[in-house]
């Protein structure tokens, strides 16, 4: 069986023998009356537990629109003219709007950047920012003692509306919702405060309300206040596969239980080989982003197996602490004591790696010196098929093979039928 994956703005082939038997986890098939821009204005037309923006807009009041920045595959371009027909059609002007990009701790935007994100006539029409942690309005703490410490032209919007991408997130259990406020345009402290969470064992992928990451993320967006949100769930070739709008959190359910109905894949047992790509550009552009591929392959794979990672990581690491843990710890338990000892934002990201190689080696095919790969405690490969090689012959011809080609959205999980010796 041959099969492409994506890795930056191109494909790599990997030939994987039929009798390995390989498992692949694609979306599961759905029908779908309305996709793209007609099911974002279908969403807008229904909201989920709210009324719709054109029942609750007033002339003049300020809004601010907050979307994802370019690390994130949220099509803004694509939804903002039917947000902003919307709003239009409420009375809203465009001096009266702003569109935040939603930078959380990733590096500011170019203006070139900035138009793409927003598309020109966007572009054109409205105030576009980046938010800035440097501005911030502080609002409260929450019950878990997260600061919510929010960015000026947000915080001081008379109205707040969230646009986001929904998908599986290894600590926060799914995107979407209140993320675009917390971390969105948060601080970093008050970002650093709420991710301290993440070494909570409810604090995973597909898990929501007793999750503690996510309940204080909504906290959170609730103090601030969030108006409205409009989310979307993407195909594998990041088309708009279905949409929702309302309520911050009712509406994100919705779009989390949709998602979960296309992307969580039953396994009948772990693979003693995990191939897992990120899905390409923009999704790859640094180690930060692709390790959201890797946590969720770490599902899939058996303790003392082999996952081949695949991400350009054109950008390096892509973000300084992250890579000061990463290139300064000796050895990867260091990593995961440094974590337990004080939290610290971007070493978490280390230490969910380090909890992976626990449990399986790392094989990564990027666009990194091999040199400095074997630095991070992985093993550096210039192709999916030289590193599956390597794999097969560390785990033997009779190995049990998965394959993830967008491994940040495909959430493996136990087929309940089966028996945990089994799996």
């Amino acid at each position: 069986m041959k099969i492409g994956l994506g890795i930056g703005d191109r494909v790599q082939e990997v030939s994987i023998p039929d009798a390995m038997h390989p498992e692949v986890l694609l979306p599961n098939e759905a029908s779908h009356d309305l996709t793209g821009i007609e099911e974002v204005q279908r969403a807008l037309r229904h909201p989920v537990g709210a009324p719709a923006l054109r029942d609750m807009i007033r002339a003049g009041e300020k809004i601010a629109i907050v979307t994802s920045d370019i690390t994130r595959p949220v099509p803004s371009r694509e939804i903002l003219p039917a947000l902003l027909d919307e709003l239009y059609a409420a009375g809203a002007k465009p001096e009266d709007l702003t569109l935040v990009f939603a930078l959380g701790s990733h590096r500011p935007h170019t203006e070139e950047e900035k138009r793409k994100l927003a598309g020109d006539r966007v572009y054109r029409e409205i105030r576009c920012v980046d938010s800035d942690p440097e501005d911030c309005v502080h609002l409260g703490v929450t019950a878990r003692g997260t600061p919510v410490d929010i960015t000026r032209i947000v915080a001081e919007a008379d109205r707040r509306i969230c646009i986001g991408n929904i998908e599986y997130h290894y600590f926060a259990g799914y995107s979407g919702g209140g993320k675009a406020i917390m971390p969105g345009v948060s601080t970093r402290a008050a970002i650093q405060a709420n991710h301290r969470m993440m070494t909570d064992p409810r604090a995973c992928a597909g898990r929501l309300d007793d999750n503690p990451v996510r309940m204080d993320i909504e906290e959170a967006a609730a103090v601030c206040g969030v108006d409205f949100i409009l989310n979307v769930v993407l195909d594998e070739h990041k088309k708009i596969l279905y949409a929702t709008a309302g309520d911050a959190v009712k509406a994100h359910r919705e779009g989390c239980r949709y998602l979960d109905g296309i992307y969580q894949k039953k396994i009948r047992k772990k693979a003693d080989i995990v191939i897992v790509s990120q899905g390409g550009a923009p999704k790859d552009l640094n180690l930060y982003q692709t390790q959201k591929a890797l946590d969720n392959a770490k599902h899939a794979v058996k303790k003392g197996g082999t996952i081949i990672l695949i991400g350009s990581c054109r950008e390096g690491l892509g973000e300084s602490t992250f890579e000061k843990w990463m290139t300064k710890a000796r050895v990867p338990e260091e990593l995961t004591r440094r974590i337990e000892q004080k939290f610290e934002l971007g070493g978490h990201k280390a230490a969910a790696i380090a909890l992976v190689l626990e449990q399986a080696d790392i094989y990564l095919v990027s666009d990194l010196e091999p040199e400095f790969v074997k630095t991070l405690f992985m093993k550096p490969f210039g192709t999916v098929q030289e590193a599956f090689e390597a794999a097969v012959r560390e785990q033997g011809a009779d190995s049990r093979v998965i394959v993830m080609p967008y491994g940040g959205s495909t959430f493996p999980c136990p087929d309940t039928e089966k028996t945990e010796t089994e799996l």
